[in-house]
């Protein structure tokens, strides 16, 4: 696989667990899209720091980072979000990394 960076949804049960992480080569940086853009609600700074511990079992967090699942219209209907909670969700990516990585 030539891709320096795999982009993995994780923001939902259906995601499941975060196994398949032990089987990525010691070359590939993991983005950890763990913050929902399909809905309102605010995943907690607490709750996205232990997902990515649980991550960190797997895969070294020096190769993990944050994001958003995908984008904020994951179909041409759009999602039901806000621009400002969109601005909001990024805010969280933002102060979330800093707490893990500085």
């Amino acid at each position: 696989m030539k891709a320096e960076r795999l982009l993995l949804e994780y923001d939902d049960v259906r995601s499941g667990s975060f196994d398949p992480l032990k089987e990525v080569p010691e070359d590939k940086f993991v983005v950890l899209g763990l913050i929902s853009t399909k809905k309102r609600q605010m995943e907690s700074v607490k709750e996205l720091r232990r997902r990515i511990s649980d991550a960190g079992r797997y895969i070294a967090r020096e190769r993990l980072g944050l994001s958003p699942q995908c984008g904020f219209a994951s179909s041409i209907m759009g999602n039901n979000i806000s621009s400002k909670d969109q601005q909001a969700k990024l805010k969280l990516v933002v102060e979330t990394a800093r707490s893990i990585w500085g």
